[in-house]
């Protein structure tokens, strides 16, 4: 007889073994539309909550705006956001990051590789496996503990090269792009100005937030290139 565990009427999670369990189930037809559900190393992690309008959904808005436009520019690879699922066997790890970037080159070796969709349909594609190259999360009140110490573990053993973590829930905005270390991710180089280093998209970045004309949030994902280091 079948086990799941109900969490309220809307959601039945079905008795999940393996990695592999979980995979079928997140990309069957019975796995829910809302929410957020990850599977890492010995837990599967449910948050239903709505985003926080400012502090997560505004401020991934402008997120996704500026690496957009930096990925596009160059044309370096694929940017995704929201419900697109990536795993990783190595990792024991099948989540839905809030932002997640593939470099054209990490496709090419064969490092990520994209899931057909069951339907066999042409550039029809529903998971992601292997390692991505960047990862953002934006922290919500549901997700500290697993922001700051469950993925970026995960994320390092999954072979990601920089996982970006964001908190704009606080009187201070927080803002730190990590980069893969030896046994860890680690603080990426920063200047004077506050700004960060991505090797990855090659460029510097820092986060600002101010009010907007109705004394809402606003946020400013400032970048500058490398040459616009150099020149300082």
């Amino acid at each position: 007889m079948a086990t799941t565990i109900a969490l309220g009427e809307d959601l039945e999670i079905p008795f999940v073994g393996s990695l592999s369990e979980f995979r079928q189930w997140a990309l069957s037809e019975d796995f829910p539309e809302r929410g957020r559900i990850d599977y890492l190393p010995g837990r599967i992690e449910v948050d239903m909550t709505p985003e926080d309008y400012y502090t997560h959904g505004t401020l991934k808005v402008e997120v996704i705006g500026v690496l957009r436009d930096v990925v596009k520019a160059g044309d370096l690879g694929d940017l995704q956001s929201d419900r697109t699922r990536v795993s990783s066997p190595d990792a024991e790890l099948s989540v839905e990051p809030d932002l997640v970037f593939i470099a054209h080159e990490t496709f090419e070796s064969g490092r990520a590789t994209l899931v057909p969709k069951a339907t066999g349909e042409a550039d029809r594609y529903v998971e992601v496996v292997g390692s991505p190259n960047l990862v953002v999360e934006i922290v919500s009140d549901h997700s500290v503990t697993k922001d700051t110490e469950r993925l970026p573990a995960a994320y390092w053993k999954a072979g990601a090269a920089e996982y970006w973590l964001m908190d704009a829930r606080g009187e201070e905005l927080f803002f730190r792009i990590n980069r893969r270390g030896v046994a860890g991710f680690e603080p990426a180089p920063g200047d004077a100005d506050g700004f960060q280093h991505s090797a990855v998209l090659s460029q510097w970045f820092r986060l600002a937030r101010r009010r907007d004309r109705r004394g809402g949030w606003a946020f400013d994902l400032e970048r500058k290139s490398q040459t616009d280091q150099r020149d300082r």
